[in-house]
């Protein structure tokens, strides 16, 4: 059984996040020290007693309690960056690398992909400021900004704790718009404009470990914690950065948005291979990653499937002797 064409409906729960809606206009850039400074005073100025809602109010500019100026900085906010699995795949090795970082505020909403307005999956700081501290192995530039007070970022950061997801950088207590030392990867909800097919091919690869370091197992009902469908489908839509949960095998196959057919020899990394056919339970596809031979005889690919999950194997869908049903497309925001 290889796709499934429904979808799954949005959280219609999401609490109230601090995060500011995507979008508007541009802000003036405040030097770093002066966003150090409102991200550490914040949580002194909730501490002294101020409620919630108070407390978001300077948060989103409007002055309440003691002036910034009157606050002594008193917080380390030196990050510690360690190395925290080496796994070797099919591909080589691939080194994880996870970073901690400080956050700031309270009620910071963790989304299931890298886009604010997708699910909750949890939330942090949930009653006092800098209450918890996250790890973050990646970030993501969505393309849309984030603002609170000062500290403006396009990033998102995907944690691995104290909550699995994404949450936006300006909820950590850095000067910067950015996590530094974190590796910088395309993907996340959204679709990346500009993105590589290198960036396709390594959002692609994270499925392999993503389950505790094993493959993300198969499902034509379940999505994974970063909003996807984990059917095949699914996953090429993950790895694509279309919207969640993903579409289905026909869309990906029949929406000129979304990818346009080529010719067999044309196939470069990061297209697909799709057999579109018949129903749910014989509907197929593949991410092409490189020829294994000169003779184009087979090819090496990832793929999500029924029985065992996400693969990283030599394939020959589509090939003279393989399975003909199997079309070559290419995701037309490669632009190639």
């Amino acid at each position: 059984m290889y796709e499934h064409s429904s979808t799954h409906p949005a959280d219609s729960t999401t609490p109230t996040d601090h995060t500011a809606a995507a979008g508007g206009p541009a802000e003036h850039r405040r030097s770093p020290f002066r966003r150090a400074v409102v991200r550490r005073v914040l949580p002194a100025v909730a501490a002294a007693g101020l409620g919630v809602t108070g407390f978001a109010g300077l948060a989103h500019g409007t002055p309440a309690g003691p002036s910034v100026g009157a606050t002594k900085l008193t917080r380390d906010t030196a990050t510690t960056a360690t190395t925290v699995s080496a796994r070797t795949t099919g591909a080589g090795s691939v080194r994880q690398a996870a970073a901690g970082f400080p956050t700031w505020g309270t009620r910071w909403v963790v989304h299931a992909t890298a886009d604010t307005g997708s699910p909750a999956v949890g939330m942090i700081n949930k009653t006092a400021p800098g209450q918890d501290r996250i790890t973050a192995d990646y970030q993501v530039d969505t393309g849309r900004k984030v603002c609170e007070g000062s500290a403006c970022s396009t990033f998102m950061a995907h944690l691995t704790g104290p909550v699995t997801g994404f949450l936006s950088v300006v909820a950590v207590d850095i000067p910067q718009d950015r996590l530094p030392g974190v590796p910088v990867q395309g993907g996340g909800g959204q679709p990346q404009p500009g993105g590589s097919r290198q960036e396709m091919l390594n959002r692609a690869a994270t499925w392999l470990t993503a389950n505790n370091g094993s493959q993300v197992p198969y499902s034509q009902a379940k999505v994974w914690k970063d909003g996807y469908r984990q059917d095949c489908s699914g996953y090429a839509s993950m790895a694509l950065g279309l919207p969640t949960p993903g579409t289905n095998t026909v869309g990906l196959a029949t929406d000129r948005s979304i990818t346009r057919p080529i010719a067999l020899g044309e196939l470069m990394p990061g297209d697909l291979l799709i057999d579109a056919a018949g129903d749910n339970n014989n509907r197929h596809v593949v991410i092409f990653e490189k020829w294994n031979n000169e003779a184009h005889s087979s090819y090496t690919a990832y793929e999500q499937r029924g029985g065992h999950g996400t693969d990283h194997r030599t394939l020959t869908y589509g090939l003279p002797g393989g399975d003909a049903e199997f079309k070559p497309y290419r995701p037309v925001t490669f632009d190639d």
